[in-house]
């Protein structure tokens, strides 16, 4: 009998079980062999540090959100001053350092149209240093909150990285850092309850708000972000009242010249009479 839609279908193989890949965390391997066989790995993110691979931790959901909220931040700012470029698909970067060299991806990095090095547009690792580096911090495991609060911060600041974020859900655990003279890392002090970038003049946000995370089209009359946060809109609305406003003024003299040509009207009936 001919196969029909409604036939049993022919017993097959079965598939075998699609295992995620192994982790490769621990592996001793050259710098050469990263980049060509673990750089691009798709399904585990892997740093390099002086020949041993580290995989990425991941991050909870909340602070994702925090991530993201000032990840677009930063995006308005970049808008409205294309000062620099930002990149968050695990672009890497090389450090050489004195105890060896180290092949980070930060969660996302800026690079200042001002760097030595640009930024290209075909570019899938970045050739200089970043100008800031942000890292959304794991804290399932207590090596991860010190991967990114004691070693990547000591590795950033001695590459030469001027800045230094680290991003989570709650405010203890956040941190800003601009590099000193002396090459370490100091907090930047927030005024207000707002930091102040260093190597992005202009940019800022309030602490407060990494975790509050308002909406970004609320920011735009905020003292704080409005320089940058939908500007255009402000300048239309502004230019939009500016407008009503001559509008009103032309009605008001027009009525007041009706009324000064009907008072002249009856001051000349009058005299008629």
């Amino acid at each position: 009998m001919p196969e029909t839609a409604l036939a049993e279908p022919r017993r097959t193989r079965p598939e075998p079980e699609c295992l995620a890949p192994p982790s490769q965390a621990g592996r001793r391997v050259s710098e050469a062999e990263y980049w060509r066989t673990y750089y691009l790995d798709s399904d585990i993110h892997y740093e390099w540090n002086n020949g041993r691979m580290e995989e990425k931790p991941v991050s909870d959901y909340e602070t994702f959100l925090v991530y993201k909220w000032f990840m677009l931040l930063l995006e308005h700012f970049l808008t409205a001053r294309p000062i620099a470029k930002m990149v968050a698909l695990e672009m890497g970067f090389r450090l050489p350092l004195p105890t060896g060299t180290v092949i980070r991806k930060p969660d996302f990095g800026v690079v200042c149209n001002d760097n030595p090095q640009p930024l290209l547009p075909l570019d899938a690792s970045y050739h200089g240093v970043f100008d800031l580096c942000v890292e959304a911090l794991s804290d399932l495991e207590r090596r991860d909150i010190l991967r990114d609060t004691l070693v990547k911060k000591a590795e950033y600041a001695a590459g030469g990285v001027p800045e230094y974020y680290i991003l989570h859900r709650t405010p203890e655990q956040q941190a800003f850092f601009a590099r000193a003279a002396d090459g370490l890392y100091a907090p930047i002090a927030p005024a207000d309850g707002v930091i102040r970038s260093r190597v992005l003049p202009g940019f800022q946000f309030r602490l407060a708000d990494l975790c509050r995370r308002p909406e970004h089209a609320t920011l735009r009359d905020d003292p704080v972000y409005a320089a940058f946060v939908f500007p255009g809109w402000r300048a239309a609305e502004e230019r939009a009242q500016e407008a009503e406003q001559a509008r009103d003024e032309a009605e008001r003299r027009a009525e007041q010249a009706e009324q000064a040509l009907a008072l002249l009207q009856a001051q000349l009936a009058g005299r008629d009479a």
